[in-house]
């Protein structure tokens, strides 16, 4: 008789899985510039320091980190209930909508489901979607990043769950109200709309969900409320899948104690992220108005807290002298149909000047 094969160690088994991992790359963080005017990362500087100071010293007089936050995620519900106008039933929380996200894909979708989005979409999405081995069907954009409801719903036929980032990252882009209500009106399946940018954009899909079982919409606090450091999100959905959600697929206790008191907090002082919602608005319109004065880039509508523009082959140049500056915005490269973009985020208005003059400067 023939010896038989030796069967694979179990080490071996493990670098083979560790090799797929790594071959699935990761959601790719901006670099760091020590020092640098942070315009990279979508964060929410009209929202002041003084803020963050308030909500976190609140928090801290009325918790006890020794004690596990039993409770807790139950009157952040409460408050984020108040706030939204939703019933507590109807909301759900976690570690950012990041986590949310995740914890969606991994228990509401396999090898099998196909997820219909645009291209581009919100990269940690596509991401997490590689490295579950989760099929995309991507839809384009097309010329001056715009996408049209009807071609993308052409697609649904193929597709077990829709998942649209409203406002766009990285694009800004917006469906009108009535085009994304005949997107959720034309699908049967899971239906998750991303509103981490909601805050800042035109209208919201919430309320549908009292209606539409099958839509989940996603927020996040680290925009509007500027916590990102915070890692605070929550879902907007169905009774069937908030319970689901809660009670079986997150984590026992997904957010810490000084979170759960600081969301509290923050929720009862809406007034002033309204007012830097605004303020954030009127500086995101400055920004698209200046840059295309110039006439040397493509600038791209926006409804998000940020801007994205084409400076075509001079994109790496462009970034690389801003950052001689100290002055640190995201280079993308290609983004659909364009080949050279960069996104600056949407500062204060003395943040946005300097960021404009330096590229005044930079343009001669």
């Amino acid at each position: 008789m023939g010896r038989r094969t030796p069967p694979a160690s179990r080490s071996d088994e493990l670098a083979g899985r560790l090799d797929s991992l790594y071959g699935a790359g990761g959601y790719k963080k901006p670099e760091i510039l020590q020092g640098a005017l942070k315009l990279d990362s979508n964060e929410n500087y009209a929202i002041p320091r003084q803020f963050q100071s308030d909500i976190i010293t609140a928090a801290r007089r009325n918790t006890d980190v020794r004690e596990y936050p039993l409770g807790g995620t139950e009157r952040l519900v409460a408050a984020l209930s108040k706030a939204v106008g939703m019933p507590p039933a109807m909301i759900a929380v976690g570690s950012g909508s990041d986590q949310i996200l995740d914890m969606l894909l991994c228990h509401l979708a396999d090898r099998k489901t196909r997820i219909l989005t645009s291209d581009p979409t919100f990269g940690f999405f596509e991401d997490r979607c590689r490295l579950y081995s989760i099929p995309l069907i991507r839809v384009p954009f097309s010329d001056g990043m715009k996408l049209d409801a009807s071609t993308f719903l052409d697609h649904a036929d193929r597709a077990d769950i829709i998942y649209l980032d409203s406002p766009n990252n990285p694009t800004g882009f917006q469906f009108t109200r009535p085009d994304m209500q005949k997107i959720i009106r034309g699908f049967d399946g899971l239906i998750i709309i991303d509103e981490a940018y909601g805050e800042f954009g035109n209208y919201t899909v919430a309320g549908m969900t009292r209606r539409h079982k099958n839509l989940a919409v996603v927020r996040t606090m680290s925009k509007s409320f500027g916590m990102a450091g915070l890692r605070l999100g929550y879902m907007i959905a169905s009774r069937r899948i908030t319970e689901a959600f809660t009670s079986v697929m997150q984590y026992p206790y997904p957010l810490s104690t000084i979170t759960i008191e600081s969301g509290i907090e923050a929720l009862a002082r809406t007034d002033r992220v309204r007012e830097a919602a605004d303020t954030i608005r009127s500086e995101r319109a400055r920004i698209i108005s200046a840059l295309r004065a110039h006439n040397a880039f493509e600038v791209f509508d926006s409804a998000a807290n940020f801007v994205l523009f084409d400076a075509r082959g001079a994109y790496r140049r462009v970034h690389s002298a801003l950052a001689e500056q100290g002055i640190s915005i995201r280079r993308l490269g290609p983004v659909g149909r364009y080949r050279g973009c960069l996104r600056v985020t949407v500062g204060t208005h003395d943040m946005n000047s300097r960021f404009l003059l330096a590229i005044r400067d930079l343009l001669g």
